[in-house]
């Protein structure tokens, strides 16, 4: 099964070419759902058809899905908020402000993604492409499945032990009831059903494309959004730059944004080197409705596969040596001076700009020293050699004599 991202600053029109991949996708014989994760739904405005909270068929093996996040919120996070709004009225906290202090934090998103989990398990599809929210909310939904496989690791097993131990003692103290086994039960819940969706996005059959205009602004955060991605152990194949005005017949006005984008359109070639770029032209009219939307994606693709699978490495690879291993992470359009490295027992803590990973080293490299680091070719490596003694280089250039 593929499944496809696409992301974008808002407002780049992602949302009318992921509707589009997908009608093209549905038209060459895939059974294709598109779902969308953006709070601010247009899929249905997209395709001009009403769409519900389950996959609606719009064309032959066509399905068009929105969340209906209040409902999967009930279902996944009802225990956990059961025991907030308790803890809420015990202070004298108000039932409705309560209400809303409990709700999840970016949930539309979270639960898009659960939805995606069980869409993806159900071997209904031949492919799935999601229509992600603005670049900074697809980072932090993207960054959250590993963020929250850190506290479960570390932390909730001593919280779940701390307060069995003192629930008695501290709700007759404090005056505030303890969670119970099924409030740990949901988070451990939402955390494996997370921790399947990283696997499944970082998978090879999934990959996230950029959507971007030709705008310097816009250029400069779909750079960092591609940074940032492979940061976090995800694929990207390839850059769609939407609403290129065409050059032909265009009067003095006109020439001029011509020009300013063929010059920014020449960056974008240059910064994504190796990636396809694939170009949609300024139309006189926004594209609605199926048919409309598969033939832009046709013009757009021309005559490549929209569902391709992505070629070469992924972002992360570990490779044995003689004396050790070598981690890679791919991190593009990055220089040595914007990552900082550390170890921290069994993690390796890669920062770069203001995104952190915490990569958790498999039980083989956790056992060995940080030799080295080095980055170059729009890669972190860092050489791991066979001791019991762990160094921490601080700055990954440092020690870089025998990495390639």
């Amino acid at each position: 099964m593929r499944i496809l991202l696409l992301t974008g600053k808002g407002g780049v029109g992602k949302s009318t070419l992921a509707a589009g991949t997908a009608a093209l996708a549905a038209a060459d014989g895939a059974r294709t759902l598109v779902l969308s994760t953006d709070a601010a739904h247009s899929l249905a405005d997209a395709y001009g058809v009403a769409v519900g909270a389950e996959p609606t068929e719009v064309a032959p093996r066509l399905f068009v899905q929105q969340v209906d996040a209040q409902l999967r919120f009930e279902q996944s996070w009802a225990d956990v908020q059961r025991y907030l709004l308790q803890v809420l009225d015990a202070v004298g906290v108000d039932r409705v402000a309560a209400e809303e202090l409990t709700v999840l934090p970016g949930a539309e998103e979270v639960l898009a993604l659960l939805e995606l989990r069980l869409r993806a398990r159900s071997g209904e599809w031949d492919a799935i492409v999601v229509d992600c929210g603005p670049t900074a909310e697809t980072l932090r939904l993207l960054a959250l499945p590993e963020a929250l496989g850190w506290y479960m690791q570390r932390v909730l097993p001593a919280e779940r032990r701390l307060v069995r131990t003192l629930r008695p003692v501290l709700q007759r103290t404090v005056g505030v009831p303890m969670p119970g086994g099924d409030v740990f039960d949901a988070i451990e819940r939402l955390h494996a059903e997370l921790a399947e969706v990283h696997a499944l996005l970082t998978g090879p059959g999934a990959s996230v494309r950029l959507v971007l205009t030709p705008e310097a602004m816009v250029l400069a955060e779909s750079r960092r959004t591609w940074t940032h991605l492979s940061l976090f152990g995800y694929t990207v194949d390839g850059v769609l730059a939407n609403r290129v005005f065409p050059a032909a017949g265009a009067d003095d006005w006109r020439a001029g944004w011509v020009d300013a984008q063929e010059r920014v359109l020449a960056e974008v070639e240059d910064s994504f080197v190796g990636l396809p770029v694939w170009r949609s032209v300024y139309r006189a009219a926004e594209p609605v409705g199926v048919e409309a939307l598969a033939a832009l994606a046709r013009e757009v693709y021309d005559e490549a596969d929209p569902l391709a699978v992505p070629a070469g490495e992924g972002p992360f690879a570990i490779t044995r040596t003689a004396g050790g291993a070598v981690l890679r992470l791919a991190l593009p359009l990055v220089e040595r001076g914007d990552v900082d490295l550390a170890r921290n027992g069994e993690e390796l803590v890669v920062t770069v700009g203001s995104y952190r990973r915490l990569l958790t080293l498999p039980s083989g490299l956790a056992r060995m020293r940080v030799a080295g680091a080095r980055v170059a070719d729009g890669a972190l490596r860092v050489r791991f050699a066979e001791s019991e003694r762990d160094t921490v280089p601080h700055h990954p250039d440092q020690h870089t004599e025998d990495l390639a």
